[in-house]
């Protein structure tokens, strides 16, 4: 039972930072290049894929990420809560719902093949700086 708050404990304030952190950049973004398409969300969800994709080689490597409570804190508490699957979706049905359909479009494919990359990137980077080859 122990481990299971000392978890829950990891997990809520990694996404105690992580939220902030999303309201923060997904704003700048937005302010500072317009929201009649959602750059923010989608610069959010790119940076937490490729963070996610960093952490990831990181843990695969033994001995160097202390499991699991730093992947409770950073993967499932601080990223799950700055990335957002359910502001991209809000988002595109809204874009949807105002007749923006190429706009709705094209945020569905942007995000997925920009987060796959960056998730992919991210991993990739990490294994090659800890000379880490292989999936």
């Amino acid at each position: 039972m122990q481990d299971v708050l000392q978890g829950l404990a990891w997990v809520a304030f990694g996404s105690a930072l992580g939220g902030p952190a999303r309201y923060f950049v997904s704003g700048f973004v937005g302010r500072h290049i317009g929201e009649t398409f959602p750059w923010g969300t989608m610069v959010v969800n790119i940076t937490g894929a490729f963070a996610l994709g960093l952490t990831s080689a990181v843990a695969a490597v033994e001995g160097l990420f202390p499991m699991p409570v730093a992947w409770q804190f950073a993967a499932v508490g601080f990223l799950g809560s700055y990335t957002t699957v359910s502001s991209f979706s809000l988002q595109t049905l809204t874009l949807i719902r105002g007749g923006q359909i190429m706009r709705a479009g094209g945020n569905v494919v942007l995000s997925l093949a920009l987060c796959l990359s960056a998730l992919a990137l991210g991993y990739v980077s990490g294994s090659a700086s800890l000379g880490v080859c292989g999936p």
